[in-house]
């Protein structure tokens, strides 16, 4: 896999937040948030998995249950600035570099893989991952401007991403539009080569990112290829309080 590329993880994870201050300590049965992601993100990548957080509380909570974490600066704007700093200070020449949310308590290890593949071609300079959307799904859930559509190549390369529903199925009424198509909405993991991220990490904002509010957006618009694997692996992310309720409910966590 990744033609014998080495791997890191690292799970950027903030303390503060507008709307669940505190959520990577947040309790989900018998380990915290940042805990039950770390270990399934290690079920793969092993001891290559690092928190990079800005919070002492945080970073205790990790070394506590024998997790790998790393403090970073309060100042950065992204997860993306935030993995870039943390890999400077911790990695050991890994040739790529997985920028897994601190938030997605459920991940499957099977995405942490398929990202890894996209490795596999050599000319890949970032990678993510995309869900197909259910063509029995309504207009009104894929128009949620909170999820992020793709549209790739023939080579499974983003060629965009939109908050907007792409592309516009013309002369079809748009309650058609789930069933006539195969739309592709984002999964907010990342996977970039070392050389990739320090570059990325240095470039302005673009005018498509500013517009549509998509960091992505600024690296299509310099020039880097990102190439997409479909996962149809359920997320379950975590905003607020009601979310995690709503979580643990759904999946009967009482361990």
């Amino acid at each position: 896999m990744g033609n014998n590329l080495k791997f890191i993880g690292i799970i950027p994870a903030r303390y503060a937040s507008t709307r669940f201050p505190g959520k990577p300590l947040a309790r989900i049965g018998s380990m915290t948030m940042i805990e039950r992601v770390w270990r399934q993100v290690s079920s793969v990548l092993g001891g290559d998995t690092w928190v990079a957080t800005d919070d002492q509380r945080i970073y205790d909570a990790v070394v506590c249950s024998g997790g790998n974490a790393v403090m970073t600066s309060t100042e950065h704007r992204s997860g993306t600035d935030r993995c870039r700093e943390a890999y400077e200070k911790i990695g050991l020449g890994q040739d790529v570099i997985i920028n897994i949310q601190g938030d997605e308590p459920f991940i499957d290890p099977r995405q942490i893989e398929a990202i890894m593949r996209c490795f596999d071609d050599s000319s890949t300079d970032i990678a993510t991952l995309v869900r197909r959307f259910d063509p029995a799904g309504s207009y009104e859930q894929l128009a949620d401007p909170n999820t992020p559509k793709v549209v790739v190549d023939g080579q499974m390369n983003a060629i965009y991403f939109s908050r907007s529903v792409i592309p516009y199925l013309r002369n079809t009424p748009t309650a058609e539009w789930p069933a006539r198509h195969t739309f592709y909405t984002h999964v907010g993991m990342y996977a970039y080569r070392a050389r990739v991220l320090d570059e990325i990490t240095r470039l302005p904002q673009s005018s498509l990112e500013v517009a549509e509010s998509l960091e992505q957006l600024r690296w299509l618009q310099g020039g880097y290829r990102i190439k997409t694997a479909v996962t149809d692996c359920r997320s379950i992310g975590i905003d607020t309080p009601q979310d995690l309720e709503n979580a643990i409910k759904l999946l009967g966590i009482n361990d």
